[in-house]
């Protein structure tokens, strides 16, 4: 019988391509700090072997080297199978946590609200620039203190239980990078939890701009009509993808250069293979827009 007063195992899984050894140091040693909870701490290199760590990465942290970089979801996946615990806290190689009780924290938070089954906590950049306002993952921003329902997640530092992960069939692999944090979240809610906007819990991560990826926005359009066939009710995937095409029309109709990557995107997303298909539920789209987002938008 387990020791009802052993505090909670918490798997850490932090992807890394090895570019950041000061960043990812000083999240480390945020996570080495937790206090009330036992962490198995895994650096999984993408493409890189972190074994040879310049500096050496900290005693009683776990190595595992991906021979290429498999993609952000694919390589935060592989860690998963190299900890154990209870609780998953993935943490991006440039975030860190400040609170010595950050997983502690999260995890009462989890016991006590069993119908929340994912966690993204409030982002504050380090050096004290303002947070960028996508980092609030809903519609109507507000005081980025308060907390609340989410249909999405910033996927720097969450936290939640490894059954709700498994059972939401991890992070979406093909995706490589974006929106993998909207599919997680939905696949979440489709377990009839919630996802989890944490207002009071912190953590740190500089505050840059995804548009510093060359791919992102043929990757940004392509996921987002993958993540419709992937996961909503046929009838809602014209809706969701149509909506999102008259936003980034909105939002792109000064920048030509910028809107045929999109769309180059965007017609790759239709005539590509997104992978497996599991359409959330009726009920779940019921839920979701009961409490404030439909995902038609």
């Amino acid at each position: 019988m387990a020791d009802a007063a052993a505090p909670p195992a918490v798997g850490v899984v932090v992807l890394t391509q090895g570019t950041r050894p000061t960043e990812l140091r000083r999240g480390l040693d945020s996570v080495l700090r937790q206090e009330g909870v036992r962490t198995d701490v895994v650096v999984v290199g993408n493409g890189w072997d972190p074994a040879g760590a310049d500096p050496p990465l900290p005693d009683g942290v776990a190595t595992l080297a991906l021979p290429e970089n498999l993609g952000i979801p694919a390589g935060r996946n592989s860690g998963v199978t190299a900890v154990e615990g209870e609780w998953l806290f993935f943490l991006d190689d440039d975030a860190d946590i400040p609170s010595s009780t950050f997983l502690a924290d999260a995890v009462a938070l989890l016991e006590v609200r069993p119908d929340i089954g994912l966690i993204q906590p409030r982002l504050q950049d380090p050096a004290g620039r303002p947070a960028p306002r996508r980092w609030i993952p809903r519609i109507r921003k507000g005081d980025p203190g308060q907390s609340g329902n989410v249909f999405s997640v910033l996927e720097a530092a969450v936290v939640l239980p490894r059954a709700v992960f498994e059972r939401a069939g991890g992070w979406a692999a093909p995706f490589f990078y974006a929106h993998e944090g909207i599919e997680l979240a939905w696949r979440v809610w489709d377990q009839g939890k919630r996802v989890w906007y944490a207002g009071d819990l912190v953590a740190e991560h500089p505050a840059t701009s995804p548009t510093r990826h060359a791919y992102y926005y043929r990757l940004n359009a392509r996921n987002r009509v993958w993540l419709a066939r992937r996961n909503l009710p046929l009838p809602l995937v014209p809706i969701y993808v149509g909506a999102w095409t008259g936003i980034q029309l909105l939002r792109w109709f000064r920048r030509p250069a910028v809107l045929r990557a999109w769309f180059g995107g965007w017609v790759e997303g239709w005539r590509s293979d997104p992978g497996e298909r599991r359409p959330i539920r009726w009920r779940t789209v019921a839920r979701m827009t009961v409490a404030g987002r439909p995902p038609v938008v």
